[in-house]
């Protein structure tokens, strides 16, 4: 089936969808996957030794990056968990002192979900809007929070449109308030300088496979700082100091660790490369397309984020019609739903604009020839759905 859709590997520009595995890391996990096999929580023979040991120098990696201490650094499953933890953790723990979180109404929907359920427990929880480039007004922040606050919970990238919130002025405005900070970083770590310190959050949510790590593992950042403590999800075992109980996989925690020290020594020479080629990319179509519109903020971005509407062409007819390229129309966390994206809806698109976008994601292993295949191949289809009336939307 797969053979019938596309004879030769299509060209990969989705990787704010996941990415994928850089050769170094899947080197390194490979031993963990057969001869070094062991529990790292067996902690009465060499197996278990070996095993513990990989996973605390993948803890310091995670930690290097993001300067962390590395007993801060608690691993998951995922950004998804990470951010259940840190929104449900926080607000179950101080549940009888202050029952109000404030979050982003163009947030991921595992933390709109958190959210949601904490609503259904008895909490109030605020929505803040964001203006039509897709940032948060810090003056409506301001005034949300009270005396019942206890977390706000904001994006550090979003990972549809691609805009960097100003999080040190979010922590800020949060310490000032002694209200504790929640960040979703799963986008914006290895892309992006990333430094917690600097920034003053109080937790932050990671993974690996959008940093050329593995899937299935990821990381919460607890800061000590400020002493914030959480309720744990689930029990077990006791493991990553009681809050997160499972067996962790060493190979998948071998993985991000070296994932993520890649992208510190990569991270500069990279951004500049997918800087440029998003800025290449934007100029062509707005040079050879006509009613091609950018969704968000070109400056405050993603390197490598491009999200943009063509007028008048269905997206998905779109993807449909090319193949040899492998794009989105959004999220990948929530492509089973028809729902337009909420996050297109909250920067003001219509549903027909919103229907018509796409989003392309630059990365590690994009060439400079891919990028102009894909600029030609694009500008040539739309130009071709544009002369066929039953993929032309009526723009609105």
């Amino acid at each position: 089936m797969i053979e019938k859709r596309a004879k030769t590997r299509p060209i990969y520009l989705d990787n704010h969808a996941t990415t994928p595995m850089d050769p170094e890391v899947v080197s390194l996990m490979e031993p963990y996957w057969n001869e070094s096999f062991g529990n790292p929580h067996s902690s009465g023979h060499f197996y278990g030794w070996e095993a513990e040991e990989a996973v605390e120098v993948s803890r310091e990696k995670v930690a290097d990056l993001i300067g962390a201490d590395t007993d801060e650094i608690y691993f998951t499953s995922g950004a998804t968990e990470a951010n259940n933890i840190a929104i449900k953790g926080v607000g179950r723990f101080y549940s009888s002192h202050r029952k109000k979180i404030i979050t982003c109404v163009s947030e991921h929907m595992c933390v709109l979900d958190s959210a949601f359920q904490l609503e259904r427990e008895g909490f109030d929880v605020v929505y803040l809007e964001v203006d039509r480039l897709g940032f948060v007004d810090l003056n409506e922040l301001r005034d949300a929070i009270d005396e019942q606050t206890i977390l706000v919970s904001i994006m550090a990238a979003n990972n549809e449109i691609g805009i960097l919130q100003p999080i040190e002025e979010i922590a800020k405005i949060c310490f000032e308030n002694k209200v504790f900070f929640h960040t979703d970083a799963a986008q914006a770590v290895g892309k992006i300088p990333i430094n917690v310190r600097k920034m003053g959050v109080d937790l932050m949510s990671l993974t690996a496979h959008k940093v050329y790590g593995p899937m299935g593992v990821g990381a919460l950042f607890v800061s000590k700082k400020n002493g914030v403590k959480l309720e744990p999800l689930f029990s077990g075992g006791g493991q990553e100091k009681g809050l997160r109980s499972g067996t962790l996989s060493t190979p998948l925690c071998v993985g991000f660790g070296e994932a993520m020290s890649l992208a510190k020594n990569k991270m500069n020479n990279e951004s500049r490369f997918l800087k440029s080629s998003r800025d290449q990319m934007w100029e062509y179509f707005r040079e050879n397309i006509d009613g091609v519109k950018l969704n968000g903020c070109l400056e405050r971005r993603l390197p490598g984020n491009l999200n943009f509407s063509f007028e008048g062409v269905d997206g998905a007819s779109l993807i449909a019609a090319l193949p040899d390229l492998a794009f989105s129309t959004g999220s990948a966390c929530t492509s089973a739903s028809e729902e337009v994206s909420h996050v297109l809806q909250a920067i003001g698109l219509s549903n027909k604009q919103a229907e018509s976008t796409i989003r392309i994601g630059l990365g590690r292993f994009t060439t400079s020839e891919d990028i102009q295949v894909a600029c030609d191949r694009i500008a040539s289809e739309v130009i071709k759905l544009r002369d066929k009336p039953t993929h032309y939307i009526a723009a609105q």
